[in-house]
């Protein structure tokens, strides 16, 4: 997933269903200087993602510990 939100920064928005995060991507990926903002943009969040799902789970672990 991180090779795509390095090759197509939108396409990854559009997979984990950020459309308008994805729309927004594309038209900044237009423009050749636009290309390395977007795909850190892109790598940024799907890491992010990633991190939440983290807490979120060890929330849940930490919750039926009690």
């Amino acid at each position: 997933m991180i090779l795509i939100a390095v090759l197509l920064p939108w396409l990854s928005f559009f997979l984990r269903g950020k459309i308008l995060s994805g729309i927004l991507c594309l038209i900044l990926q237009m423009t050749i200087l636009g290309w390395i903002p977007a795909a850190i943009w892109a790598v940024a969040s799907r890491v992010d993602g990633k991190n939440k799902q983290r807490i979120r789970r060890l929330e849940r672990y930490m919750h039926h510990q009690r």
